[in-house]
């Protein structure tokens, strides 16, 4: 049995003609017409029913041809991975990136990223977390950039940077007069999410360690947009929590407040399937991202990762 064996059933099934399945397999019928008898024989069963027309697989036939297309499957991204060092760095690839993250990091490394790598084309598609997870296991995308750990056992984080959790808030003295604020310092009144759906929204309340629906005096606003929220914000409608990566402008910090040490935290990752094979790609997007952060992200040392699963 061979791999060339396995290539020919695949391809039979496909074409369900001799002639036409050697055409693919750029082979001669007679070629592809002997190998796969040689299979037969020894396996013991016929694979195809050459009684009808065009051919069909036998009922054990289609069993093994289903095995054979997953081997082959397997040995092309066996090969893809041998060889990834030899070959150039090209392509398009889709990138699913959380919203909570895209507007604020895109900006840092995506000219970074393209100017050193001209040859490679990025689409980019904002996604919330469930959805990110689902295209990866179906192959709808290539790579992701979201919140971690996820824990999903067919998937690879690559962590890239633990992001703090600040307090963004009108009057940076609404909860305590100290330079840093305290969890236990929050109060579910007049918090802004944003709405269901978003691992974001799931962090921050772990962080209140409030249930706001469960609040019947809070201000009750849910938004698909930090922006918005930092809006509403500013005109004095409550108050929220914030990735430090939306507020790097210095003219917002006189509506954030940091925590104590240690600091909550978001982790950020790039997030793949276990069986994607591109190693330089995810390299070269990691290089590209840490050399662009700032060092307000990088610095960070004393902290405590947020869950939102």
């Amino acid at each position: 049995m061979t791999i060339q064996q396995l290539r020919y059933i695949v391809a039979l099934d496909q074409k369900r003609h001799y002639i036409k399945a050697a055409e693919a397999c750029f082979v001669s019928q007679p070629t592809l017409t002997i190998q796969v008898k040689k299979l037969e024989e020894e396996i013991g069963s016929m694979i195809f029913n050459r009684h009808k027309h065009p051919l069909v697989p036998t009922p054990i036939g289609s069993i093994l041809i289903a095995k054979a297309k997953s081997i082959l499957r397997e040995v092309d991204e066996f090969k893809a991975l041998a060889y990834d060092d030899k070959a150039s760095l090209s392509g398009t690839y889709t990138l699913g990136i959380i919203p909570t993250v895209a507007p604020y990091l895109l900006p840092l490394f995506l000219d970074d990223f393209i100017q050193k790598h001209p040859t490679i084309q990025l689409r980019i598609k904002e996604m919330q977390s469930e959805q990110i997870i689902e295209a990866l296991y179906k192959g709808t995308i290539d790579i992701s950039i979201l919140s971690t750990p996820i824990e999903e056992a067919g998937l690879r984080e690559i962590n890239l940077y633990q992001e703090a959790f600040l307090v963004y808030c009108n009057d940076p003295e609404q909860f305590s007069t100290n330079k840093h604020i305290h969890q236990k310092d929050l109060t579910p009144e007049n918090l802004l999410l944003l709405e269901e759906g978003h691992c974001f929204r799931n962090q921050v309340l772990n962080i209140c360690k409030q249930q706001k629906e469960d609040n019947k005096h809070a201000f009750v606003f849910e938004s698909g947009s930090i922006q918005t929220i930092k809006n509403l914000v500013k005109s004095g409608l409550g108050y929220s929590l914030v990735p430090q990566l939306s507020v790097i402008d210095p003219s917002e910090d006189r509506y954030t407040k940091p925590f104590a040490a240690p600091t909550p935290t978001r982790e950020i990752s790039i997030v793949v399937n276990k069986n994607f094979t591109k190693e330089k790609l995810i390299e070269q997007l990691l290089a590209s991202i840490k050399h662009t952060l700032p060092d307000t992200v990088t610095s960070l040392h004393n902290y405590v990762k947020v869950r939102w699963r």
